[in-house]
This record gives structure tokens, sequence and C-alpha cells, in this order.
């Protein structure tokens, strides 16, 4: 079995979703990447803070893979997943064991905090990242590297694409179209489809502006 690395050492709910898989079944966390030089050395909920990149010469990729833990900058999880699997690691997955995933197809690199919903037929692409509470209907499809925060409720047969932040408590009709890289903020209903790099705001949501950069790769 590989050792697993956790990237991201700054929510106390990653170590405890850490904790429920273990009791559910074998699972070896090794410790943290963290690129903030002050928590380099430090002790992170039970297992250590090894530092940043710099230390990644250390781990034998063959012995290693890596879960990213980081959320609510898309940009930024997908960058630092990218570097990862740049430097030769695999993903894995992390999902709160009570997550009923009978007839969900998986990418790799998923994270899945405790209390999701997601129902049958979803597809959720690689390095996708939701949070407590978060619902998604029948037949939805999730882009690589999106992240689905609290409490937001994705109807049936939604296609949300790469890259999209989808803010607390926000509400995606049923059958719409989210286009790449795009921004829901908190609350937000969303009536229509999205363009890709829209940032959508309000009830029903309106586009704020568009965003000026992308991420291409």
């Amino acid at each position: 079995m590989k050792k697993v690395l956790l990237l991201g050492a700054n929510n106390p709910e990653s170590p405890r979703i850490l904790q429920r898989v273990r009791e559910h079944g074998a699972a070896d966390f090794a410790g943290y990447i963290d690129n903030d030089p002050a928590k380099k050395g430090q002790d992170f909920y039970g297992l250590p803070v090894f530092g940043g990149f710099d230390v990644l010469p250390r781990f034998d990729p063959a012995q290693y893979t890596f879960v990213n833990l980081i959320s609510g900058d898309c940009v930024t999880r997908h960058e630092t997943t990218q570097y990862m699997l740049g430097a030769g690691f695999a993903m894995s997955n992390l999902i709160h064991p009570a997550i009923d995933l009978l007839m969900v197809e998986l990418g790799t690199g998923i994270y899945l905090r405790e209390g999701v919903i997601v129902q049958a037929g979803v597809k959720l692409a690689d390095n996708v990242c939701m949070h407590i509470g978060a619902l998604i209907g029948h037949e939805t499809q999730i882009g690589e590297s999106s992240f689905i925060a609290p409490g937001v409720s994705v109807c049936g047969c939604v296609e949300i694409g790469r890259g999209v932040f989808v803010g607390a408590g926000a509400t995606i009709l049923p059958r719409l179209k989210i286009g790449d890289w795009a921004v829901i903020g908190a609350g937000a209903v969303i009536t229509k489809d999205v363009p890709a790099g829209a940032v959508m705001v309000g009830n029903p949501a309106r586009i704020l502006r568009m965003r000026d950069s992308q991420v291409s790769q």
C-alpha cells in the first residue's frame, strides 16, 4: 500500500475525515505538504507538516500518492495538482465513508466532505472537491478541478465545466450548462446557462463581470 501525502494543512475538518477513513479501512496518511514556511516542521492534528514543494524529492512517487485538500480557489487547486502530477505523483481520493456513491462515476483526486449527497448517474471528473451538505442531482456532470461549497444545491442533468467555483448556498436549476472557470457567488440562483469565465451573483443570478484570466491547460 502506498502512503498518502496531503496537500494543504489548513482546515481541521480534513483531519477529522482522515480519522473516519482510518476507522473504516486501511489507510496510511504520511503527513502534509504545505508551501507556507511557517508551518514547516509543525504538527497539524497529529500528522507532520513536512514542508513545501521543495521537500518533494524526499518522497518516491513509487511509494507515495497525494490528495489535494486545497479548496476555495479552483485555480490554485488545479495548478497545485498539476505540479504534483508533473513531479510524478499519482492522485488518490479522500471521501467521507458515509457518502453513498452507488451508481456514481468518479475520477481520481476526488475530495468529498461529510454530508455530501450525490445522486445516481452523476459523473465527477478528476480533482473535484465538495464540502459539507452539498447536493448533486441525478445525471449531473462536474468538470475537472471544480469546487462545490457547503449547502449548494445542483439540480438534475446540469453540466458544470472545468474549474467552476460554486459558492455556499447557491442553487443551479435543472439542465443548465455552466462554462469553464465560471464563479457562482454565494446564494446565487442560476436560472439559465452561464458562459465560461462569468462571475454570477444574485437571485436570479446575473453576470457581475467576466474573469480576466483562466487556466488553459
